[in-house]
């Protein structure tokens, strides 16, 4: 149960946010319960579309972008990004079940993005101050400084879903996924 409203249909959400929401609705066909909550505040909404929009523009590759999602859900411990990110990266972004639990392990089977996997699980553990080393590492797998910048506002971008959900208790509308890894 939500802590606090979640709109049942676009109508009850505040004026403002119904047209983002409309538009969440064309591009997906259905508007997750995430958006629904999120629409309480018209604000919160527009910069959360606005931020992912521009990242969509950037240089990471869609799986990538979806391996980091899960990594940082699975440290942040959220139900909610854990289900819509395994059903993304399996259905969208075409990773397999091992790449999946390889990404929430906090690592990829491909090389180069199990750089960037292990750097955004070192931003989210270190909070932001993350080594030299780590920062090097991702650099030497071949991130470009522009790449870097795009990881950290990917991981900054997830944290803020995994924290609206969790505290706010967002209904899970994804294929449920267990929070645990083996």
């Amino acid at each position: 149960m939500t802590r606090i409203a979640l709109p049942a249909t676009i109508d009850d959400a505040p004026d403002a946010s119904r047209p983002l929401l409309e538009a969440v609705k064309t591009s997906l066909g259905s508007v997750p319960n995430l958006f629904r909550i999120t629409a309480n505040s018209p604000a919160a909404l527009a910069g959360y579309l606005e931020l992912n929009g521009a990242l969509s523009k950037g240089t990471l590759p869609a799986a990538t972008r979806e391996r980091i999602a899960l990594a940082v859900a699975q440290r942040n411990g959220c139900a909610y990004c854990l289900s819509a990110h395994s059903y993304i990266a399996q259905n969208l972004a075409k990773l397999d079940e091992a790449e999946i639990m390889a990404n929430r392990k906090g690592g990829s089977t491909d090389p180069k993005a199990a750089a960037a996997v292990r750097f955004a699980v070192a931003l989210v553990e270190a909070r932001g101050s993350v080594s030299e080393a780590e920062l090097s590492a991702v650099k030497l797998a071949g991130y470009s400084d522009a790449q870097i910048v795009e990881i950290i506002a990917h991981v900054a971008l997830n944290t803020l879903t995994n924290y609206l959900n969790e505290a706010l208790g967002t209904p899970v509308d994804f294929p449920a996924v267990t929070r645990d890894v083996a």
